[in-house]
């Protein structure tokens, strides 16, 4: 797997679209705010991450890491090509890193999807009924 050590490339541009949707539709749940820790970019909802997106300057690869806690979903987003538990540990409290580059990527409102059962995950219950009333 290509690493900060490896020479920056630019994200190929339906990657790149992809992640845009992914973090407009993370940025547009209720409480949503950006923050950028250790140079990445994560979306955070009472000051807890709920999806990270990394960094688009093409020093890692695009990708994001959600909280899956239904088994179903974790599974599947673990049949995406390239996708694993993410690293740190925190693959066993459900973690997944999920490539957005190359073949057999999924689609954004997949992605989009997972983004909501991971906000699901550590929101308050007053955000997630705001949601739901939507």
């Amino acid at each position: 797997m290509a690493g900060a050590e490896s020479a920056a490339r630019p994200p190929a541009k339906a990657a790149l679209t992809t992640w845009e949707k992914v973090r407009a539709f993370a940025l547009a749940l209720p409480g949503a705010v950006e923050d950028f820790p250790w140079g990445d970019t994560v979306a955070k909802v009472n000051k807890k991450v709920f999806v990270f997106m990394g960094v688009t300057d093409g020093s890692w690869p695009l990708g994001i890491t959600v909280k899956l806690k239904d088994p179903e979903a974790h599974a599947h987003a673990l049949t995406s090509p390239g996708a694993e538990p993410a690293g740190y540990g925190l693959g066993k409290a459900g973690w997944v890193r999920i490539p957005l580059e190359g073949k057999g990527a999924p689609a954004a409102d997949l992605l989009c999807d997972w983004v909501e059962e991971s906000y699901r995950a550590v929101a308050t219950k007053k955000l997630v009924a705001e949601l739901d009333a939507r």
